[in-house]
């Protein structure tokens, strides 16, 4: 915060209660995790920070909104396990050790012991006996320990295999830290070399890691990730003949999810790095298609399979025999095929795969249909048809259908010996080896006489030495320390080498989580029986930017380990959520370049942790992330001080025979409500609408203090419960306000307040009367009223009497309304399945659709189907489940001012929805379902309502 933007001032010190009660907590132990505690266990994680400096506020936005909900499952009556540690291998370490000419050992501890202070200093809940950090020993012999289970069962090996280079890192890279052709570190352009690797066989669990039946509380997006990363396909193994070229190689390999386009080949792709280019080209294109294939080899995975790039090939100067037509295709090379998926070969059907007809009309290369819709008039296409149809220029298939196809030209293929049905997977196996000092050792030995031997239990762990040079060289720094690589073999005791690799990072935090449980235990990585009590963790919160690395290898760790008999659970985390990120005041990313970085160490030590926790959390929901805003900060401040000021108050200065019961009354709903609302939105991480109930309850208060209309008896439990609801967020100043209203300590050992449903209810509710299907007038009405009298009221109204003269009243019909709802709707009174239309018009009454839907009225939410809403410009991503808003489609908020109406077949209307703000939320926020029943904050007779659809609906 700037000088002129720093305007308000807490009226208490903030930084003095935060010192004060962090320094009790931590004497007295408050918490320390019991494993033997009586009260159901709850394991709750954050992904654990990188300690590369200092704490930003990302840092905080990512834990500070975590702590307050681990904070909340104590207050439920669980035994809560909340740890932290750190992820203290890396190269980035090591690189800052090169630059600073200290070693990463040091500058790494460091900066853990700085981020331990910062973590303190936010207020967390940690238990600080249960921290992990990777670098240590005692941690990464475990490591070691797993590799050679691994080993043991044929789950890691030993292989040579192209890999991403960074000539500047001097290391291996992932696929996933090479961007645009660069490494994401350092920006140098990457290069491809050959090298003996570790992997770890993943592809072995692929179809079950497929299986995400017990993650039905994970995001739908990181399923979705995974399920494409693992990329499962069923399809046949098919080879071309190139038995004329006179190598050992009689045939190309190629895999296809649909041979029933085979004889629609018009051309091969082989990948730049397929043994056969170099065998098969012709000395004529040679020099072309090795420049080729260096330039490939210079690029990502990633980056060479963008939808958005142009395809690129070269002609090899050869060809294969289509065995099926008995053509002769040519052989083209191009960087959009892959060695690491299927078999580095790709048969080019342009017809009907549009990234092949983008290359084929590049290139100048036939467009054959062979599969044509009914409708098909025998004209070229102009686009590639990708959907079903009837077999055409298909020899004997010709007339099939396209799925009787694909069994027919199966069974003819493997009867034949040309081929055989087979499943693939995008998923490759974990590539764990680097070429660098800061990691895990690989315990692995190499003896000229035994081969490679795993090193032994007694042996680990094996240590990195102290006096390692680390200047990159392309070989690991521990290749050039003799005395680490100098060693005896395990198993004759002659002379061997170490292996000089370390393992890739990952590996520390695929197996953390176990470690939390006892991490004190020393006869194994984890002890059995406290580790399965607490397994899984039931919670778990972090970066969406982990799907497909770390929370990959964890669940293939996790099912490995249970399949050796060390774990009895199948997936290591039950429910994740995943947090958006924090931005700049100017709403970019946050970075020293742009300035807008903010140090928290700074504000805290201006207005305390309580004031950015809140801040944070209020920002707006915590998976979408947003800006940071001094203002807002400023706008946190005014309403703590509004909050001292009510804590402040004696209730001995209330008069209680002035006391309004109204006023009480009112209170006591408020109240109530707000304890229902905090309770329900905290267990769901939405601690934005938490804070805005606290900050209307304090609004409230301050109200009818200031009145004198309030008793003291109501005034204290109104004080009590909100410092109980405030604690999560808040624990310093809501700990000291506890304190000061005269509570024992702690409020950290209390209970989250109850509610009663009697005293939370309305006394009123808005009545929504409608004339001939029309509105006509909204009238209050009490809460128990009843049908008749409802209707009686409705009658009674001036803007229903202007329309109803001269008919029979005896028509006039009050629909079902739920209890404890505030306006009508059909949402929770359960009359089953009721048959509704649903009707769209433009401003100009022009009907964009007036179909019947089906409405579940004992469900709160009404599903639309699939061909609905692509009519109102939205995709079905899933068939019936999520759908997104079709990029350049006509959608709502494109048609401009439309109407939606909902009646019923007698034409009685039951919902209009048709202002401009609900279109906008409607159209572009594209979500699957909606809610029927009324607002009752600003009476809309529908709106929008992001929860899943339930399962009753």
């Amino acid at each position: 915060m700037t000088t002129a933007q720093r305007q308000v001032e807490l009226r208490f010190d903030a930084v003095e209660i935060d010192r004060k009660w962090q320094e009790r907590w931590e004497r007295d132990g408050i918490y320390r995790v019991d494993d033997n505690d009586h009260r159901p266990k709850w394991f709750e994680m954050t992904m654990y920070p990188y300690p590369s400096g200092d704490l930003h506020i990302g840092h905080w936005y990512a834990m500070a909104p975590s702590d307050a909900h681990a904070r909340f499952r104590r207050m439920q009556g669980y035994n809560v396990l909340h740890p932290i540690g750190f992820d203290a291998f890396g190269l980035p370490a090591e690189n800052a050790a090169i630059s600073r000419g200290i070693h990463p050992y040091e500058w790494t501890m460091s900066n853990v012991e700085n981020m331990r202070r910062q973590l303190r200093s936010m207020g967390t809940v940690y238990d600080w006996e249960r921290e992990v950090v990777c670098c240590l020993p005692e941690y990464y012999r475990w490591n070691q320990w797993f590799f050679t289970k691994l080993y043991e069962r044929g789950l890691a090996y030993r292989a040579k295999a192209p890999v991403v280079w960074c000539p500047s890192c001097q290391t291996v890279l992932a696929n996933e830290q090479v961007l645009n052709g660069v490494c994401e570190r350092c920006e140098t352009t990457i290069t491809r070399r050959d090298f003996e690797q570790w992997f770890f066989r993943i592809t072995d669990y692929a179809d079950e890691l497929l299986d995400f039946d017990t993650l039905e509380e994970w995001p739908d997006k990181i399923l979705t990730m995974q399920r494409n990363w693992i990329g499962r396909s069923e399809g046949v193994d098919i080879g071309f003949d190139i038995s004329d070229y006179g190598i050992e190689e009689r045939e190309i390999r190629t895999f296809t999810t649909r041979i029933d386009t085979i004889f629609g080949v018009t051309f091969l792709v082989l990948a730049p790095e397929h043994p056969l280019v170099s065998k098969l080209t012709s000395d004529s294109r040679r020099a072309e298609v090795e420049a080729y294939v260096g330039q490939a080899r210079a690029s990502s995975e990633i980056d060479r399979l963008s939808a958005d790039r142009d395809k690129t090939g070269v002609f090899i100067g050869a060809y294969a025999r289509n065995r099926l037509s008995n053509e002769q295709v040519p052989i083209y090379v191009a960087d959009y095929v892959l060695t690491t998926y299927g078999t580095g070969a790709v048969m080019g059907v342009p017809a009907h795969d549009q990234r092949d007809y983008d290359f084929a009309r590049k290139y100048r290369l036939p467009v054959r249909t062979v599969i044509a819709p009914i409708t098909w008039d025998g004209r070229e296409p102009t686009e590639a048809f990708i959907g079903d149809g009837f077999m055409t220029n298909s020899g004997a298939y010709e007339g099939m259908t396209n799925e009787e196809g694909i069994e027919a030209i199966a069974k003819d293929v493997e009867k034949r010996g040309w081929g055989h049905r087979t499943v693939t997977y995008r998923l490759r196996d974990w590539l764990i080896s680097r070429q660098r000092y800061w990691g895990t050792p690989i315990p692995m030995v190499y003896c000229d006489e035994c081969g490679v031997q795993p090193v032994p239990e007694a042996d680990l762990p094996v240590l990195l030495p102290e006096d390692a040079e680390f200047r990159p060289t392309g070989e690991s720094p521990l290749a050039i320390n003799e005395s680490f690589v100098n060693t005896e073999c395990p198993k004759c005791g002659g002379p061997g080498r170490r292996e000089t690799d370390t393992m890739d990072t990952f590996m520390d935090s695929s197996w953390y989580m176990l470690r939390y449980c006892t991490p004190q235990f020393s006869d194994g990585p984890f002890e059995p029986q406290a580790t399965s009590d607490w397994m899984p963790v039931q919670q778990y919160t972090g970066g969406a930017e982990h799907a497909v690395m770390h929370l990959l290898y964890s669940r293939f760790f996790i099912k490995s380990l249970r399949d050796m008999g060390m774990l009895d659970i199948d997936e290591p985390f039950l429910r994740l959520f995943n947090q958006g990120v924090i931005l700049g005041s100017d709403h970019e990313k946050m970075s020293k370049s742009r300035g807008n970085v903010v140090n928290p160490d700074d504000v805290v030590g201006q207005v305390g942790a309580d004031a950015v926790r809140c801040f944070l959390m209020f920002i707006g929901p915590w998976d979408q992330g947003g800006p940071w805003s001094d203002e807002g900060i400023n706008g946190v401040v005014r309403w703590l001080n509004r909050a001292w000021n009510l804590v402040e108050h004696d209730p001995a200065q209330l008069d209680d025979s002035a006391t309004d019961t109204v006023t009480v009354r009112e209170t006591q709903r408020i109240l109530h409500q707000t304890i229902r609302k905090c309770y329900e939105d905290l267990d769901k991480f939405k601690f934005n609408t938490t804070i805005a109930s606290l900050m209307e309850l304090v609004n409230h208060l301050s109200r009818v203090w200031n009145d004198g209309s309030i008793d003291s008896a109501t005034w204290r439990e109104s004080i009590e419960k909100f410092l109980l609801m405030l604690a999560p967020i808040a624990p310093h100043v809501a700990e000291e306000w506890w304190e000061r209203a005269g509570h024992g300590y702690s409020i950290h050992q209390q209970s989250f307040p109850s509610w009663d449903e009697e005293l939370a209810a309305e006394d009123e509710l808005t009545l929504v009367v409608q004339v001939n299907g029309r509105l006509r007038d909204r009238i209050t009405v009490p809460a128990s009223i009843e049908d008749d009298d409802a209707r009686e009221r409705a009658l009674e109204s001036p803007k229903v009497q202007s329309h109803i003269d001269g008919q029979d009243r005896a028509e006039r019909r009050v629909r079902p309304r739920p209890p404890g709802q505030r306006g009508g709707g059909l949402a929770g009174h359960n009359m089953g399945d009721v048959n509704v239309w649903l009707g769209i018009w433009t401003a100009d009454g022009s009907a964009i659709l007036d179909v019947p839907v089906k409405v579940d009225t004992g469900s709160t939410y009404c599903q639309l189907p699939a061909n609905i809403l692509r009519t109102l410009g939205w995709e079905a991503t899933d068939g019936t489940r999520t759908y997104q808003l079709a990029d350049g489609s006509r959608g709502l908020a494109q048609v401009g001012m439309v109407k939606i109406r909902f009646h019923d077949v007698d034409g009685m209307e039951w919902f209009v929805f048709g202002e401009s703000s609900d279109i906008k939320l409607f159209g572009v926020e594209a979500l699957q379902n909606f809610s029927l029943g009324v607002d009752p904050v600003n009476h809309r007779v529908i709106h929008i309502a992001p929860d899943p659809i339930p399962t009753s609906g």
